[in-house]
């Protein structure tokens, strides 16, 4: 059994990868700074498989490391989930992003390469390639962040690339597209308010939990809303445990593309999302649409079919419906518990 170090542990994709993990009888050591994250999902996984299984570390990745290493030692692998997320947010204060995620993560591979700790799989985003100008995206497509946060991910995969070369960094980059979804038992999900991402917005819509309101700006669509390929969070996970199994067993750093290979526009989501509640969801528009979107990215999954041997599994309607389970346990998510 492995013991990882997953950092920013208190987020919605990571938690749930915290709990992947320890399901499979893996030893966890979560970091997180909990300026965005939470105690909560943490705290819940550690009542169910212990503290020893489970230790949460509160610590901020910018920060010297040297003692929290000394302090966990044993560590096989990291799982480097920990960065500022929002695209709009980006847009308004890229100086955030750049400290976050850039410096964030050269502080993180420096202690690890200085600790030998040689297995890294980076969280990395879709938003490094910016408007696809080929439809479905494999990972040769031309790196154009249309905004500060994608630019901020592609400076930390090369750092990591860079550290790969020189220090013998092991990694892999997943470069997934949009996330969704919850754990299939609705036990962990998505915790943020409101959440940045579209299935949990909708879904939170249907239930009458918050107003819903669309923040996309009109593009070139044939419904005039952004196409997106959805990718359920626990799919997600398997491909990030998969990139340790394959970095284990000898594969050579890569950078890899997670999706589902199709897309569905915003307004197709409401619809999925309607059926799947029978509710229906109000549409208004927000005053304030968010900036740095495109009209379309879908994912080319080849490679991580052929190197990972990963292919997602659950669809639109199974995210909705560990969303709707998620939702109905936490519906105001973990902050107020």
């Amino acid at each position: 059994m492995k013991k990882v170090l997953i950092t920013g542990a208190g987020g919605y994709i990571a938690s749930v990868a915290t709990y992947q993990l320890l399901e499979q009888g893996h030893s966890v050591i979560a970091l997180d700074n909990f300026s965005t994250g939470y105690k909560g999902p943490l705290t819940e996984l550690q009542k169910k498989f212990g503290s020893e299984k489970l230790i949460v570390e509160e610590v901020d990745l910018r920060k010297d490391l040297s003692n929290f290493f000394k302090k966990n030692t044993g560590i096989d692998s990291v799982l480097h989930y920990a960065a500022s997320c929002k695209v709009d947010e980006s847009m308004k204060e890229p100086e955030k992003y750049f400290e976050n995620n850039v410096l964030g993560t050269l502080n993180l591979v420096r202690h690890l390469t200085e600790q030998n700790i040689s297995r890294l799989v980076f969280s990395s985003t879709c938003a490094v390639y910016g408007e696809a100008q080929k439809i479905p995206v494999d990972e040769s497509h031309p790196t154009n962040p249309a905004n500060p946060y994608g630019e901020s991910k592609l400076m930390a995969e090369k750092i990591i690339g860079w550290f790969g070369k020189v220090k013998g960094l092991q990694y892999v980059i997943l470069r997934y597209f949009n996330v969704c979804g919850a754990s299939d038992d609705g036990l962990i999900g998505d915790s943020k308010k409101p959440s940045v991402l579209l299935v949990q917005n909708a879904v939170r819509g249907a239930l009458g939990i918050e107003p819903f309101f669309l923040t996309f700006p009109e593009v070139e669509t044939p419904d005039k809303s952004p196409i997106r390929d959805y990718i359920n969070v626990v799919d997600i996970n398997k491909a990030h445990i998969q990139a340790l199994d394959y970095l284990e067993k000898g594969g050579k750093n890569e950078i890899i593309n997670l999706g589902t290979g199709t897309g569905d526009s915003v307004l197709e989501i409401l619809d999925k999302v309607e059926k799947a509640t029978g509710k229906t969801i109000e549409k208004k528009k927000s005053d304030k649409p968010r900036q740095g979107e495109y009209s379309k990215m879908i994912a080319s999954i080849d490679k991580a079919s052929k190197l990972l041997q990963w292919k997602p599994k659950r669809t639109i309607q199974q995210s909705v419906d560990s969303l709707i389970k998620w939702y109905g346990n936490h519906p105001q998510g973990w902050e107020s518990e």
